[in-house]
Parts: structure tokens; C-alpha cells; sequence
């Protein structure tokens, strides 16, 4: 398994090469995010540091849990567009949604309701931890047919398909994009996650890296992994979509 803290770090180093994170949960107060515009401003304050250019927040949206929608989310939007335009803060952010994949969701999609995106019609989607969404292929093709882009959030932290590599090339041969977390390279999350992280990563088989940032303890993650040297000659030979988002 990879490293990134038995060798020094440089300092020198950020996350400018990858320009946007398309996962974050950094407007307040909508899920198990952050929770205070303060805290907003001063994430982004610090990410923008770290070289990051664009943030793309994807507040959950659960049916029971988080009860989000674009009439919730759009609006939380503008209010933060506001603070930043206050705060004298020009990194530049949107909003989509990260949509757990389930019976209420796939019904979304065949009434032909508003999902919020990113891109080129890039949509995120996840999984409970628990269980795999047993209509995760029908919702695939559903997107597709309807010209959306899907992107399975996070797929190296499902526990059940660790060490089925395979369910992975599956995903992409559906024509589903995968994302992974910055921090499940580190460890953050276990070493089983890392490994599958590992491979997704040499396999060359992911599309974007997220920060999927919620509190402090991400933050801090991050700024230690932006520094590593081995992650940038990791990262260097990926062939990354988050530029095309800016």
C-alpha cells in the first residue's frame, strides 16, 4: 500500500493541479455537514489556499434523513454566493446534490423531476454503506437514457464490494464514472478502503477526486495530504475530469 506520511512533505506542494472538487458538503445546515456560514467562509478560505479554484457542494439528499431538493438547496446557494461577495472571497462555487440511490430516487427520474447537477449534465450518486441499492443498474441506464452522466460516489467504501475488484469495471462498463475520496488514499477510512483506493487509482479506472469535506478532521487530512510528494507522482499519471468542470 501506498504512504503518504512516512516521507517528508513539501510544503511547496497544494491541490491547484486538480483546480475543483466536485464533492463537498460545505453549505450550512442542509445535512451532516457544516453546519455555520462561518464555517462555510472559512473552509473555503483555506481550500482556496490549498489551490482549489472552484468548490461544488453536494448536500445529500436521503428521503427520512436529509430531506434536501433544489428549493432548498438553490436558495442555501445564493446565501453563500452573498457571504463570499461580502467576505471579499472569489473562489467561485455551485451547487448539485449527492443523491442516494433508492426506490424514491429512481421515481425522480421517470417523472422527469429537476436533479441538480454539475458539468455536462454530471450527476452524483451513492449507495448506503449497509447494503448495495438493488436498482442501481435500472438508475444508471434511467440517467443515461435521459442524457445524464452518472458518477458513483465514494466506491471504495463500500465494504461489500471490497476485494471484488470487479463490480468496479462493471460500473464503468454500465458507462457510470467513478469518484474517489482524497482521504481514503491515507488511510483516513481503514486500510481495506486504501487498498481498494489503491487499485481504482493504478488501474487508472477513476474520473474525479473529491474532497467529500464535512468537518474539520477532513479539513486537516487534506491539508497534510496536499503536501505529499509520493500523492503527486501518483496523481500525476491520472487522467482526471475535474478540470473540464471549472
Amino acid at each position: 500500500m501506498f504512504s503518504f506520511f512516512k516521507k517528508k512533505n513539501d510544503p511547496n506542494l497544494n491541490l491547484s493541479f486538480l483546480e475543483v472538487d466536485m464533492h463537498s458538503h460545505l453549505l450550512p445546515n442542509l445535512d451532516d455537514g457544516l453546519i455555520s456560514m462561518d464555517d462555510t467562509i472559512a473552509f473555503a478560505k483555506q481550500l482556496q489556499d490549498l489551490g482549489y479554484k472552484k468548490l461544488i457542494c453536494t448536500p445529500h439528499i436521503l428521503p427520512g434523513v436529509h430531506d434536501n431538493s433544489p428549493e432548498l438547496i438553490l436558495p442555501k446557494l445564493l446565501e453563500v454566493k452573498d457571504a463570499f461577495t461580502q467576505n471579499n472571497i472569489d473562489i467561485k462555487i455551485e451547487a448539485a446534490a449527492e443523491y442516494m440511490v433508492g426506490t424514491e430516487f429512481q421515481e425522480s427520474i421517470e417523472k422527469g423531476e429537476q436533479l441538480l447537477t454539475f458539468g455536462d449534465k454530471h450527476i452524483l450518486i451513492e449507495m448506503s454503506y449497509a447494503f448495495p441499492s438493488q436498482n442501481m443498474a435500472q438508475v444508471i441506464f434511467d440517467l443515461k437514457i435521459k442524457g445524464y452522466k452518472p458518477i458513483l460516489a465514494h466506491p471504495e467504501r463500500y465494504n461489500y464490494y471490497l476485494g471484488n475488484y470487479e463490480i468496479y469495471e462493471e460500473f464503468i462498463g454500465r458507462g457510470c464514472l467513478l469518484q474517489i475520496n482524497l482521504l481514503s488514499l491515507t488511510g483516513f477510512y481503514g486500510k481495506p478502503v486504501q487498498k481498494a483506493a489503491e487499485y481504482l487509482v493504478k488501474n487508472n479506472m477513476i474520473s474525479f477526486i473529491g474532497t467529500d469535506m464535512h468537518h474539520a478532521g477532513h479539513l486537516e487530512m487534506t491539508k497534510i495530504l496536499a503536501t505529499s510528494t509520493k500523492f503527486h507522482r501518483l496523481a500525476e499519471n491520472l487522467d482526471l475530469k475535474n478540470k473540464s468542470l471549472l
